[in-house]
């Protein structure tokens, strides 16, 4: 009988391990999957991207499977996605911009001037952002990251290390907010 106990307790730790949970984050619902390239990926986690105390969007790391590791997510070639809904009510397109330059140089600095013709590229894609908007951003196994803001296609961008340099923004050694690196890995 203990060991059938055992059993189920057990069935039942690895089932609540391998169910991804949607969450909540200042009244959003943050969806529990994503599809990406046809495959369904889990929410690794969620946070808030916050700058001198004002909330400025969410952001949500889905991926075939969970992870705390930065390097791994950075670093696989599966699908994967990162999904942000702004909550602040104007981010200008230079300081969006500006932010991922920035964050591409912090990051990515031995192969900046590589990036640097595709990041203008990507950079271009947007505008002004305001409450209520999303940008969805795409990681393809073929090295290809697609751009979607508010639901529309906004372009794409070649290459692993872009999309490496890319989730390094979020997730790599100098992130644009620590706090938000922490929640996208599931560890808050």
């Amino acid at each position: 009988m203990k060991q059938f106990i055992l059993m189920v307790g057990l069935l039942c730790f690895g089932i609540g391990l391998t169910t991804a949970q949607a969450v909540e984050i200042e009244g959003i619902q943050v969806a529990d999957t994503a599809s990406v390239g046809g495959q369904t990926l889990l929410l690794n986690g969620a946070g808030i991207r916050t700058k001198f105390f004002f909330d400025i969007y969410i952001g949500a790391l889905y991926l075939p499977n969970k992870t705390q590791s930065a390097e791994a997510a950075i670093n696989s070639k599966a699908n994967k996605r990162v999904w942000m809904y702004f909550l602040y009510d104007e981010v200008s397109k230079d300081k969006l911009t500006h932010g991922w330059t920035k964050g591409f140089e912090k990051n990515s600095k031995s192969n900046f001037e590589q990036l640097q013709a595709r990041l203008n590229q990507f950079n271009s894609f947007f505008h002004d952002m305001k409450k209520g908007d999303t940008v969805t951003y795409d990681f393809n196994t073929d090295g290809t990251t697609t751009v979607i803001i508010n639901d529309k296609p906004a372009g794409s961008i070649t290459g692993e290390d872009f999309q490496q340099a890319l989730l390094a923004v979020w997730l790599g050694k100098k992130p644009a907010d620590d706090d938000l690196k922490e929640a996208m890995l599931g560890k808050h």
